[in-house]
């Protein structure tokens, strides 16, 4: 996989985008930062004065200011950091639920050809863990990143105040010591980035093989899914390895300078004593206010890792966020009230992969409340039709026409609020059977539930659960065997009324009993709707009003169902294989006297 290339400005834009639109918790976080800021000299100050004006001169007339000064500004201290945290900290959690809707909000709303050709665990890893980092923005990380700085620089105020040739040397050290933060942080940003590239990918794997961990054990794969996610996590553990080596770098750096700050200190000051330039008490503060200084840089070394992992994954959130949705193709287009259901195609092609077609030139016209089937043996280009139909991709060329307007022109939200679906593999959510049902008409009542359900024969089966139509039905359905997830996935088709019915594949789960039961309610279903269909079975689509023979991505034959018997073609060769028929497949039809009856 290639690595992706860090996009430094993108991040900038991004946070600086990001403070603005949370700049009223930021303005009162820091304002209380500054009170808090003012107050950290006191601390570091007063030895100098116990030690000078009470303790070497036993005058003690200073000493009850100095330690109310110390608890005065100890308290404010306290209450200062306490509002802080719950100013910035709540802001900052609010802010990673917003990012997470919008976000989720945004990829919702990609084309199905982005899904096509990415795994959710990335996706998951783009909405939830890289939103994280936005506490470090606009939490206590930045807050506390701009404190570090202030402190450090009132720190250095004091220094030279008390003396100003043994802050030089001291200020080479700390320069020294942010020359090295420098570079570690540009190493560490590109190892911030592959880590949740990395972390994307094995979440990825690691949800798919849980989504199908019975076709892994049906297959004895268990063993082989385990090396393709040890070396995905190896590959986490190298890049943190990585990381853990640079921050830890970075941590020896800080302890080695202040280390050397304190031999510093501790020579320098000494001899300033000893000489006379410097009083106990000054050294005392003195050496206060040096770790008043140092210890603001060490903690901006390891906010700044933190910062530049928020950079990171705002860098990523970006990208998506600037990919073009659906909305971005509906805004161009005027607003779609009612749908007839006349579609007509147009010698519309088809490519998932660039110079191998799918779909060549296919034309047809299926007028409103028509039902048209569509055969063929596998990979002919069925389900790619109803695929394009569905505006889950584009024609490479040709059209596609909805009541005489150009689906390519039309907005996609207001065209698939009149459709309804049936797939082959229908998606359950781990809800209740009800919630299900009226998934494709949120807030219907009991009743219309329960009629939807009666047409597609749900009836039968949840009137046997103990808990009924409150039945929790389990991650994808699992719960319920194929053949009822199917009549469920019906009755969410049926309640949606839709003006335009996909049926594709719809009573595959279904055996020969059950499928007789609801072909009445599937024909009550497609009464007055435009209805396209895909079955194996060929008895299910005898009362189609066309019927459309697909090979190879072309339409070879079309018809109604006696028709297509009597051409002797594709059609023909289809039904006599199904049904297990000893013909001449190529035979004359007026040759043949065979009677088509089912085995």
């Amino acid at each position: 996989m290639a690595k992706e290339k860090y996009n430094e400005k993108r991040a900038w834009r991004e946070a600086r985008t990001l403070a603005w639109r949370h700049r009223g918790s930021l303005s009162l976080g820091l304002l209380v930062m500054l009170v808090n800021v003012a107050l950290t000299p006191v601390l570091p100050a007063a030895p100098k004065f116990l030690i000078d004006k009470v303790l070497l001169k036993h005058d003690t007339t200073w000493l009850v200011p100095i330690v109310a000064a110390i608890g005065a500004a100890t308290l404010i201290r306290v209450i200062a950091s306490f509002a802080l945290s719950q100013i910035v900290s709540i802001a900052a959690q609010r802010a990673i639920t917003d990012l997470r809707k919008q976000v989720e909000r945004h990829v919702l709303r990609l084309p199905v050809s982005y899904f096509d050709s990415t795994k959710s665990g990335v996706l998951v890893t783009r909405i939830m863990t890289d939103a994280e980092g936005v506490r470090n923005i606009v939490g206590t990380g930045l807050i506390q990143l701009v404190s570090g700085v202030l402190t450090a620089i009132i720190a250095l105020v004091a220094l030279l105040y008390f003396n100003w040739r043994l802050t030089l040397f001291a200020i080479v050290v700390l320069g020294a010591f942010g020359a090295m933060m420098s570079y570690a942080f540009s190493k560490l940003r590109p190892l911030f980035r592959e880590r949740s590239i990395i972390t994307a990918d094995v979440t990825g794997r690691l949800t798919e093989s849980l989504g199908g961990v019975r076709t892994l054990k049906v297959y004895v794969a268990e063993r082989r899914e385990q090396v393709v996610f040890a070396k995905g996590v190896h590959r986490l553990f190298r890049n943190i390895a990585k990381t853990i080596t640079g921050t830890s770098a970075v941590g020896a750096g800080a302890t080695a300078t202040a280390g050397l700050l304190g031999v510093i200190v501790g020579l320098g000051g000494a001899r300033a004593v000893l000489a006379g330039t410097m009083t106990i008490g000054d050294l005392f503060s003195y050496t206060f206010f040096i770790a008043l200084m140092a210890f603001p840089l060490i903690q901006i070394a390891s906010i700044g890792t933190q910062v530049s992992e928020a950079f990171a994954g705002l860098d990523r959130i970006r990208e998506i966020m600037d990919m073009k949705t659906e909305d971005d193709h509906d805004r161009e287009h005027a607003p779609l009230a009612n749908v007839r259901g006349d579609v007509a195609f147009e010698s519309v092609s088809f490519a998932y992969v660039p110079g191998q077609p799918v779909l060549h030139e296919v034309s047809f016209s299926a007028p409103a409340g028509t039902t048209t089937a569509l055969v063929g043996s596998s990979g002919s280009g069925k389900s790619t039709t109803l695929s394009l139909l569905m505006a889950f991709a584009k024609p490479d060329s040709g059209r596609i026409l909805i009541d005489g307007q150009d689906l390519t022109k039309t907005r996609i939200r207001d065209y698939r609020s009149h459709l309804g679906v049936v797939m082959q593999d229908n998606f359950l959510f781990d809800g209740s059977v009800k919630d299900n049902i009226a998934f494709a008409k949120p807030g219907a009542t009991d009743a219309e539930v329960r009629l939807a359900a009666k047409i597609a024969h749900c009836d039968e089966f949840v009137d046997r659960f103990p808990k009924g139509y409150d039945t929790i039905v389990g991650e994808r359905g699992v719960k319920l065997s194929g053949g009822q997830r199917q009549r469920v996935a019906i009755a969410r088709a049926i309640i949606a009324d839709p003006r335009i019915l996909i049926l594709d594949e719809a009573t595959s789960s279904l055996d020969s009993e059950t499928e007789a039961l609801i072909r009445d309610g599937l024909t009550a279903l497609r009464s007055g709707r435009t209805t396209f269909v895909i079955a194996h079975r060929l008895s299910t689509i005898e009362s189609a009003d066309q019927i459309l023979v697909l090979e190879g991505g072309r339409i070879v034959e079309r018809g109604r169902h006696e028709e297509l018997l009597a051409l002797g073609g594709r059609y023909r060769q289809l039904y006599n294989r199904q049904y297990g028929l000893e013909t001449d497949l190529f035979a004359n039809p007026g040759e043949e006297d065979v009677t088509p009856v089912p085995a």
